[in-house]
Formats: C-alpha cells, sequence, structure tokens
C-alpha cells in the first residue's frame, strides 16, 4: 500500500500549523492577549477594555490566535467569549504549543492593565452579588426553572459519603443557597462553614439552620478568597450550582484547592454546556453552563486530581454534571495549564 500521499499531506499539513503558532506567538499584544486568558474566557469589549486596544485591532488578534489554535470561542447569550486551548490540533506541535502558553504565562501586565482586569472581576461579581440580594425571596423558584435541589443534592451527597465516609473536622460550601446542603454536612464533620457574597442569601440560610438547630454551622459573608478561611485545613469543598454564577469559575479551582487539606476533596455540581439564554436574565447566569473538559482543565492547573464523577440525565433541558477532584499529598501544578 502506497503510503506516500499521506505523509505528504500529513507534511503540509504539520508545516501550515507550525507557521501559524509561530505567527500568532509573534506579537507582543496577542502574547499579552494570551496572558489575560491564562484562567478565564473574557469577551471581545472585555479584552479591548483590559488591554487599551481598539476593537477592530483586538478582533484581527483573536482571529489569529485562533487559526493558530492557540484560543478558542464560545457564544454566552449575545457575546462571545474567548478562551485558552490546551490541546493543540497535531500532537507533533504540542511541546511548542505548550511553551508558547507557558512563556506567556510569564508576562506581567502594567500596573494599569492589572488594574483594569481586576475592574471586569469585580464588576462580574457585582452583578450576581447584586441579583442575588434582588432575588433572595425568589431563589428556591428560580432554581426549580433549571434544575432542583431534589434532583442533584443525594447524587452529591452519594458521592461525597462514598469517597470520604468518616466525615471530617472541616467542611466548606462556597454559595450555599438556602441551606439544604450544609444540613446534609453538618452530621459528618465537626464544623461547617457557608460563605456566600450576598447578606440576604446569608440570611435566608441562618434561618434554615436555626430551624434545624445545627450548633455546628457558622457562615462567612464573603467569596472564596476570604481571609477568615483557614489555608490547608478543610477536608471538602462544596460548590454546587455555583459556577455558572461566579465572575472566575477558575478562581473557584484554585481557591479550593488552597483551602483544602491534602487528600480532601473538592465537589462540584453544576449544569453543562447548554443554549437556553433565558437563564442569564431570569436566574442571574453570567455562563451557560461548562463542558466537563473545562471543569478537568481548571483542576489540573490548580493542582487538583480527576476523582469520581456522575452525570445526571436531561431534565427541562439541562443536564447536571457531579464531580469530585482530589487534592494529592504533593501539589503539582501541570505545565500545560500553569498559570501566575
Amino acid at each position: 500500500m502506497n503510503t506516500a500521499p499521506q505523509a505528504s499531506s500529513n507534511s503540509t499539513s504539520l508545516d501550515t500549523e507550525l507557521l501559524q503558532l509561530c505567527k500568532a506567538g509573534g506579537d507582543a499584544l496577542r502574547l499579552q492577549v494570551l496572558r489575560v486568558l491564562s484562567r478565564d474566557a473574557y469577551s471581545v469589549q472585555e479584552l479591548c477594555h483590559i488591554l487599551d486596544c481598539r476593537q477592530s485591532g483586538m478582533s484581527h488578534h483573536l482571529k489569529t490566535l485562533t487559526v493558530a489554535g492557540l484560543i478558542t470561542k464560545r457564544r454566552e447569550g449575545n457575546s462571545l467569549f474567548y478562551r485558552r486551548t490546551y490541546t493543540p490540533s497535531l500532537p507533533e506541535l504540542s511541546a511548542l504549543h505548550d511553551a508558547l502558553l507557558g512563556s506567556a504565562d510569564l508576562i506581567v501586565l502594567a500596573s494599569d492593565q492589572q488594574q483594569r482586569l481586576e475592574q471586569v472581576y469585580l464588576e462580574r461579581a457585582e452583578r450576581s452579588r447584586v441579583f442575588f440580594a434582588e432575588h433572595a425571596g425568589e431563589f428556591g423558584e428560580q432554581q426549580e426553572q433549571m434544575v432542583a435541589y431534589g434532583v442533584y443534592g443525594q447524587s452529591c451527597l452519594e458521592l461525597l459519603r462514598s469517597s470520604q465516609a468518616n466525615g471530617g473536622k472541616l467542611a466548606i460550601e462556597i454559595g450555599p443557597g438556602e441551606g439544604a446542603f450544609l444540613a446534609e454536612l453538618s452530621p459528618h464533620y465537626d464544623k461547617v462553614i457557608g460563605v456566600d457574597n450576598a447578606d440576604t442569601m446569608l440570611t435566608r440560610a441562618n434561618e434554615f439552620i436555626n430551624q434545624q438547630a445545627l450548633s455546628n454551622v457558622s457562615f462567612i459573608l464573603g467569596d472564596s478568597r476570604n481571609a477568615n478561611l483557614q489555608q490547608n485545613a478543610a477536608d471538602c469543598v462544596v460548590s454546587n450550582m455555583v459556577l455558572h454564577h461566579v465572575p472566575s469559575p477558575a478562581e473557584i479551582f484554585k481557591d479550593a484547592a488552597r483551602l483544602l487539606k491534602p487528600g480532601g476533596i473538592f465537589c462540584v455540581t453544576d449544569l453543562c454546556r447548554h443554549d437556553q439564554s433565558w437563564a442569564r436574565d431570569a436566574c442571574g447566569d453570567l455562563w451557560l453552563g461548562f463542558e466537563p473538559d473545562d471543569l478537568t482543565e481548571w483542576a489540573q492547573a490548580s493542582g487538583l486530581q480527576d476523582g469520581p464523577a456522575a452525570y445526571l440525565a436531561q431534565l427541562n433541558g439541562f443536564r447536571v454534571q457531579v464531580r469530585q477532584f482530589i487534592k494529592p499529598d504533593h501539589v503539582q501544578l501541570h505545565t500545560k495549564n500553569r498559570s501566575v
């Protein structure tokens, strides 16, 4: 069998991909874009604001990076968001692809760029906080429109019990809602902490916990970066149906890895990728779900390892992923997903 034509075709494809990668890496602004995209997805408008660039120019650079396979785009409602691609189209170029992303991570943004980056994060966080502050009383009803707690709560609990049957000293839930899962954690952990940045939501959760007379549950008003949360102390960190509300889902993984003790478990329940854009206005969603690979990449970048997982059937057009990620005894960041 003659394989020469196929070999020639492969060689041409490799040459083209190599040239595109080299071209993409040969511009200072494009490298800054890769640096900004090191952990999160951003829209064209946000990238223009962060890097002080006109939209026409930014669109050209984003196209070059997309053609090179370094970034990819996805639609969130009416906006396109760009994020890194960690797997090159050709395995032969994996080393160059990873080296380019890793080198971009070493770039130090100018102080004004860093300030604008933080501003985008804070604006996203404020939109989410305001929504839940204004709609706390309707939380249960809004949740029912998508996926009710009764659908995923038991699956998350069963997965956690199978992995951490003896419980532990400390459990942290990020975004506990009205407190239902805190009540499930309470019998198995000496101390349980609920963290939320909307005081109205914490008030409702606190009322529920008081009704249940759970004396080992306390609350912190803030987010997962709160200084009152002790590092390397939690046996488990839980995030149920929260990631699609937060400004930076990748940062939640980073924070969870910091809070967990070696061998600790990060439990995540969230929506799989969907196209029901009404959820952004009706339920305060910032993101329309996530591909399972998104969560895996964020976990690996934070030094967490994949654990057990369950995927629940389509419900009201939504599919739910129940995932666990484990902090190993010795945390090592994956080179291909590292960030600063």
